[in-house]
């Protein structure tokens, strides 16, 4: 027992002194500094006027929080640009009097994810989240909710695509 936890304790310095792998679940490398997120563009048909802002705050808080990349305006050693591509509603749920009961917004993001120092590592996709909502309540009053949801789902599957490499 002691020689396993002894074994333990000299390789645990060695795992996170390499900066390959971190207990956050990254997997960036240690020459790799710093980050850029410029402001996501929205080129979506419909328009949502704050979606735009709140996906890049949560974003650059996201990558701040979970990695100790330096978020630098521009060159950074990994670029990910972002554009709304989508922002649909639509039923999903219908009744016997072919009456929507519930809806569904979806908010579609293209991801190009530039790793300048490894770039075998770059991502470039589409990804996408949805809120269900019942169809009795308006977009209106329900929007800013399902966009907290669907921002917080957007955020997480990019981290992870791309400096988790998920």
């Amino acid at each position: 027992m002691k020689l396993r936890l002894l074994s333990l304790l000299a390789v645990l310095p060695l795992v996170t002194a390499c900066g390959i792998y971190s207990f956050s679940g990254t997997s960036i490398q240690a020459d790799v500094r710093t980050i850029t997120i410029p402001y996501v563009e929205y080129k979506a048909l419909r328009v949502n006027p704050s979606l735009s802002a709140n996906l890049t705050q949560a974003l650059q808080e996201k990558y701040r929080k979970l990695t100790s990349l330096e978020q630098v305006d521009v060159d950074g050693d990994l670029e990910v640009v972002c554009e709304i591509t989508g922002y649909e509603v639509a039923a999903t749920a219908v009744t016997a009097d072919e009456v929507a009961a519930q809806n569904r917004l979806t908010v579609t993001v293209h991801c190009t994810f530039t790793n300048r120092k490894y770039p075998e590592e770059d991502v470039d996709q589409n990804f996408s989240a949805y809120a269900d909502y019942d169809s009795t309540l308006s977009l209106d009053a329900v929007e800013s909710n399902l966009c907290q949801t669907i921002i917080e789902t957007l955020c997480e599957d990019i981290f992870n695509a791309t400096v988790a490499q998920w």
